[in-house]
């Protein structure tokens, strides 16, 4: 027996109705066809999209992540190559015991 629907699939749309390079909108990550078609979708249609979403979604996360870590790392690099003294050949002048070297 086929289970019914009592309620309707909501639209994933969040009211941020701009889109992005690829055509993606930029609030609920649906292309063009799914926004403009949305009605029309079948139940499973739907589903599927709203799955799609949240796959894009992580996508863009996962893109945004990496894209921090790697200016972070360009930031360390930047200080600590600026904190790179060399080595130090001279003798510590105020030992104890004289005659050491930083290596």
């Amino acid at each position: 027996m086929e289970q019914l629907e009592f309620f309707e699939i909501p639209s994933p749309c969040i009211g941020v109705c701009q889109t992005d390079a690829r055509g993606y909108c930029k609030g609920c990550l649906r292309n063009r066809d799914e926004r403009f078609n949305w009605l029309e979708f079948s139940d499973a249609k739907k589903y599927d999209v709203i799955r799609l979403c949240k796959q894009r979604k992580r996508r863009r996360q996962l893109a945004i992540l990496k894209a921090k870590k790697a200016q972070l790392v360009q930031q360390r690099a930047a200080i600590n190559s600026s904190l790179d003294f060399g080595v130090v050949d001279e003798t510590v002048p105020d030992a104890p015991s004289g005659g050491l070297t930083l290596d």
